[in-house]
């Protein structure tokens, strides 16, 4: 198993300048259920592009703004030791540092391996809702940095959607270990009922209840969310 001893967990978070309420009120959960300290980067395209490392164009099929510009975290880490990536949609009930503890030096990332095969064609916004194999993996990934050179600044910005998401570039599905469900349930795709416990990490991939359109879907999770909003904007006097 791996030793880090890094004084904090890098997390790393897609952005996506429509998703702004969703990403504060993740990791505001992050901060406030976390045993140790973590650092938090949202991953803001247009900073990216200031940096000069990511500059291809929006794809047609891309359905966020951090679409691709995750697989830049190994280079933003130095292609040194490990760091977390995860969407902005997500919430978190559950000490992050338990999900960095599982992380393995014989491989060169970790996921939730989801067999989520989309029944629609769009998702939130009328989005486009792609299919593909090892759908939703990269939404939440424990990324070994040094093992991910080739996830160049040049490459990520050249290779096709599929090629990343679907881990070409690692030749070898051997070298993705797995993790349990819960550090990435996909609300209204996995079933859950009141008598179950909460997910640890809690993913609306197909839209969350800070689009005005998806409140009335009735989700009993979202009101978690809603709580999270509420507590971290809380006054005191």
């Amino acid at each position: 198993m791996n030793q880090d001893t890094k004084l904090s967990i890098p997390i790393f978070v897609g952005y996506d300048h429509r998703e702004r309420a969703a990403t504060n009120v993740l990791i505001d959960s992050l901060y406030q259920n976390c045993s140790c300290p973590i650092s938090v980067t949202p991953l803001v395209t247009d900073q990216l592009v200031n940096m000069g490392i990511y500059y291809r164009e929006r794809d047609p099929k891309q359905s966020t703004d951090f679409s691709f510009s995750r697989f830049l975290v190994p280079y933003l880490m130095n292609y040194q030791g490990w760091a977390i990536f995860m969407d902005c949609d997500m919430l978190c009930t559950e000490d992050i540092n338990k999900l960095w503890k599982q992380r393995n030096d014989k491989y060169s990332l970790m996921c939730v391996k989801h067999e989520h095969i989309p029944s629609k064609q769009s998702k939130f916004l009328g989005e486009v809702q792609s299919k593909y194999p090892k759908k939703n993996w990269s939404s939440m990934m424990l990324i070994n940095c040094s093992k991910c050179k080739v996830l160049t600044p040049n490459y990520v910005n050249k290779a096709s959607g599929l090629e990343l998401h679907r881990f070409l570039w690692l030749n070898d599905d051997n070298l993705i270990g797995e993790i349990s469900s819960d550090w990435n349930f996909l609300i209204s795709v996995q079933n859950l009922t009141l008598e179950d416990d909460i997910p640890k990490l809690m993913h609306w991939t197909l839209g969350g209840p800070w689009f005005k359109e998806e409140r009335e879907k009735g989700n009993f999770l979202d009101d978690r969310w809603f709580q999270q909003r509420t507590d971290s904007m809380r006054l005191w006097s």
